[in-house]
């Protein structure tokens, strides 16, 4: 973790959708200059495959992802830390950026519920980058 490159961290409950989705899109966006991870509260068993496909959409692999716990670790060497929807599961350590971004879970959604979840996704990180580099 270096000022010229900062580091992110997504987090959800089950890192299958939301989390995976911004991480993907943020690897996009800012290639090597931003480290992206992301993680869950409660990791499910995969990645939603209809998150996929909406990011295949749009020219955004995540297809190969796997949901992750969230570790204090994880959180301690990231700068930002971005919660979608796991209320207090996430430490917090002094001199972080945290933001909570309200956004609909794609669990159990079809691809047309998932679009405008993925294209929120996507204004946000979008706007993320702008402020980190």
């Amino acid at each position: 973790m270096t000022a010229d490159r900062p580091s992110v961290l997504f987090v959800c409950v089950h890192n299958a959708g939301r989390s995976q989705m911004a991480a993907g899109f943020l690897r996009e966006l800012a290639g090597d200059r931003i480290e992206v991870r992301s993680a869950g509260s409660l990791p499910a068993d995969e990645i939603n495959p209809v998150a996929v496909a909406a990011m295949a959409e749009v020219g955004v692999d995540i297809a190969g992802e796997q949901p992750k716990v969230l570790t204090t670790d994880a959180v301690r060497e990231s700068d930002v830390v971005i919660t979608m929807g796991c209320g207090d599961a996430c430490p917090i350590f002094p001199g972080k950026r945290y933001e909570d971004w309200a956004l609909d879970d794609p669990a159990g959604q079809g691809i047309d519920a998932v679009r405008p979840i993925r294209d929120d996704i996507r204004a946000r990180i979008e706007q993320l980058v702008s402020e980190l580099v």
